[in-house]
């Protein structure tokens, strides 16, 4: 512009130096030639000078606008640097995460849509490229019978044999187990397409079916078996022995459905419904054993004894007398009593033992398996261990955090909502990365996901979980915390809360069944304790090996962790039955000798002598079919069938068979002693059916009397 001036003037100057000389046109023209450039020259500078001013206002506004988005530039940058751990790819690219959305819910999909989703990557694999999946794709539904369950079934078999000496006697307690067992599953199965169940539901079905189906064949084919070698007609037997052990068959398998019923009141549907599945398994039970298995006797008639038990008693029948009576038997060599001193030994080792063994169960931790559970080569424990190396523990245990506001943040103050309550969020210990991935429509509900430091399973998850539902934020915002692992931690938490009240519910009916049945106090107190020491035995049991990972080789723990959130419910439910029938067989033995004059401690052990062979070879079979589930290849079974084999265990061998015959000789007539107004208004169960055998005498007994009575 200066140039431009100067050039003005120099050519005012000249204009005015032609002019006073008189200048020509030719001289004039060029002047104004000149003129029209310098003008020229400055419109274009003007025109220039306006661009740049224009240009400045752009500027000005920009930057402008920029200090004005300064914050929110910031809050952004903030929200970046706290979700940068959360990525699809891992760090060193060699790992990819494809997150699968379905289209209905979870417990709706069937295994024919998982089936598709891995075969759209395995069918056509990607070359160079290893495809694995989560268990929640891959997880299908166990096998209800495998080769650990067969082998149970075996062992059970091999049992039978040993005790009742002939195959085919051996081969109709596993008939009418299988019969019941197959429709107790084909039943629970059948309830799958209209009520949700997980898969362990059936299992347990079958587990139990199994189980008590061959024991309560067991009871009645071997008081069968005892009466037929008294001499015994074989259809009197059979009417004899289902009004006796039968009946006690009956009371006995109530009281593993109460029990399973009472699963009911935890207010946990899938495990209530478990309870029911597993009652209605445990009903077919009842009622195969108590109207097939006689029928089956019926037509094997005498052959349900050995060869030799058959020649015995045909030589003793041919040896009869003209008056049919059978020549009398040696008498038994008579029965002593156990020392007082040994009495208190057997309790003192006992309790001990028991004591020692339930140590464990004090740092009793909940959850549900995970993919670290799975087998090593398996799919699910290899997509597991991917995401745990090159990700971090925490990717497989992703918490949903939702944050309620009080009301919509102002229009351009969404991004800093979310960021102050993203910053309060990952302050906390053990929190990785915080990222929001939703807000409602309305604007008061805005979704995070939050990455714990450890997997979903490990205590730092379970405390971060609670440390948030406590979490007071400024303006009143609510925070709760949803997921698959806080739902995991949630059903763990609301389990080990009931697991008291149910545990009274089953004890204090432990209480009234027993007094009812053996009709005295210190019985029912000390079987019901009893129960209680081997059921913190069994969970000491658990706690060792699968929590803490003792004896891992041997029982196939590859990651030790917290014990199923269900078992501990699940077995006081399923041992509580199982030890009442077990003092059922022994203690009514006790209590049938001392009611007919034999002193309190001679009939401690007479009972004992005359069930011990019955229940331990009852327990044996338990142990053997539970035990065959522990080598199952779902992570959910194994620790239920160890609990419950080591329950059995314990209880039968233990604390049935040592501890309560040890204090019941301690205190001698006492531990028959009832008041006589509860005795008064007590119903008489008769649960042995004592009183239809006193009815319906076997006519050889009946002729050793002095004055014979007929018997029909």
């Amino acid at each position: 512009a200066a140039q431009l001036d100067a050039a003005q003037a120099q050519l005012d100057a000249a204009r005015q130096q032609a002019e006073a000389a008189g200048a020509g046109a030719a001289a004039n023209a060029q002047l104004a030639a000149q003129q029209a450039q310098l003008d020229a020259q400055r419109a274009q500078l003007d025109a220039q000078q306006a661009a740049v001013a224009a240009n400045q206002a752009t500027i000005d506004a920009g930057r402008a606008e920029l200090e004005a988005q300064e914050p929110q530039l910031d809050t952004a940058a903030a929200l970046l640097e706290m979700s940068a751990e959360i990525r699809l790819v891992s760090a060193d690219g060699s790992a990819a995460v494809t997150p699968v959305t379905f289209t209905e819910a979870a417990m709706d999909l069937t295994q024919e849509t998982k089936d598709d989703l891995q075969a759209a990557f395995t069918v056509e694999p990607i070359e160079g490229v290893d495809v694995d999946f989560s268990a929640e794709i891959a997880g299908g539904v166990p096998e209800l019978l495998g080769v650990g369950e067969v082998i149970g079934v075996v062992v059970a078999g091999v049992v039978l044999v040993v005790m009742l000496g002939t195959f085919v006697a051996a081969g109709l307690p596993i008939l009418t187990a299988l019969v019941g067992v197959g429709i107790g599953a084909l039943g629970a199965m059948s309830l799958s397409g209209v009520v949700e169940m997980v898969s362990v539901t059936p299992i347990l079905g079958v587990m139990l079916g199994l189980a008590v189906g061959i024991d309560y064949s067991l009871f009645i084919i071997n008081r069968h078996r005892r009466q037929l070698k008294q001499g015994y007609d074989v259809h009197e037997s059979i009417g004899l022995a289902n009004g006796t052990s039968g009946n006690a068959v009956v009371f006995a398998g109530a009281t593993v459905l109460i029990a399973l019923l009472a699963l009911n009141i935890t207010g946990i549907p899938f495990l209530g419904l478990m309870g029911t599945v597993g009652a209605f398994c445990v009903l077919v039970a009842v009622l195969i054993a108590v109207t097939m298995t006689p029928a089956l006797l019926a037509l094997i008639g005498p052959r349900v004894l050995s060869r030799k038990e058959r020649a015995r008693l045909a030589a003793a029948e041919a040896t009869a007398g003209a008056d049919g009576l059978v020549p009398a038997v040696a008498p038994a060599k008579p029965l002593r009593a156990m020392s007082t001193p040994a009495a208190v030994l057997r309790a003192l080792v006992a309790i001990g033992a028991l004591v020692v063994v339930a140590l464990p169960a004090m740092e009793l931790r909940l959850g549900l398996p995970d993919g670290s559970s799975e087998p090593h080569d398996s799919t699910q424990y290899r997509a597991y261990s991917t995401i745990d190396e090159r990700f971090g523990e925490g990717q497989n245990g992703t918490l949903l955090v939702v944050a309620t506001l009080p009301e919509a943040p102002a229009e351009g103050q969404e991004t800093a909502v979310q960021a102050e309550i993203g910053r309060q969020v990952f302050e906390q210990d053990d929190v990785v990365a915080v990222a929001p991935i939703g807000t409602s429509e309305d604007g008061t509900t805005v979704a995070f996901q939050v990455i714990p430091a450890e997997g979903p399973t490990s205590e730092s998850t379970e405390d971060l979980v609670h440390t948030l539902r406590a979490l007071t934020l400024d303006g009143g915002v609510e925070i709760g915390v949803a997921g698959q692992a806080s739902g995991n931690i949630d059903v763990s938490d609301t389990l080990a809360d009931s697991l008291p009240t149910y545990l009274a519910v089953v004890v204090g009916l432990s209480l009234v069944i027993l007094v009812i049945v053996f009709r005295s106090l210190f019985v029912p107190v000390v079987a019901t304790l009893g129960f209680i020491l081997s059921f913190f035995a069994a969970l000491g049991g658990v706690v060792a090996i699968y929590q803490w990972g003792w004896l891992a080789g041997v029982f196939g723990v590859e990651n030790p962790g917290p014990v199923l959130n269900f078992l501990p419910t699940i077995l006081v439910g399923i041992l509580f039955g199982l030890a009442m029938d077990y003092q059922l067989f022994l203690g009514s033995g006790m209590r049938e000798a001392y009611a007919h004059g034999a002193p309190a401690r001679i009939a401690v052990v007479q009972g004992l002598r005359a069930g011990r062979s019955v229940v331990t070879a009852a327990a044996i079979i338990m142990i053997a079919v539970f035990g065959g589930f522990i080598f199952s290849h779902a992570a959910m079974i194994r620790p239920i069938g160890f609990a419950l084999a080591f329950g059995v265990l314990v209880d039968a061998f233990v604390v049935r068979m040592v501890l309560v015959p040890a204090l019941m000789h301690l205190v001698g007539d006492k531990a028959w002693w009832l008041p006589r107004w509860l005795d008064r208004i007590l119903p008489d169960v008769d649960v042995e059916g004592a009183a239809l055998e006193r009815r319906h005498p076997h006519e050889h007994e009946a002729a050793h009397v002095e004055e014979p009575t007929p018997t029909r």
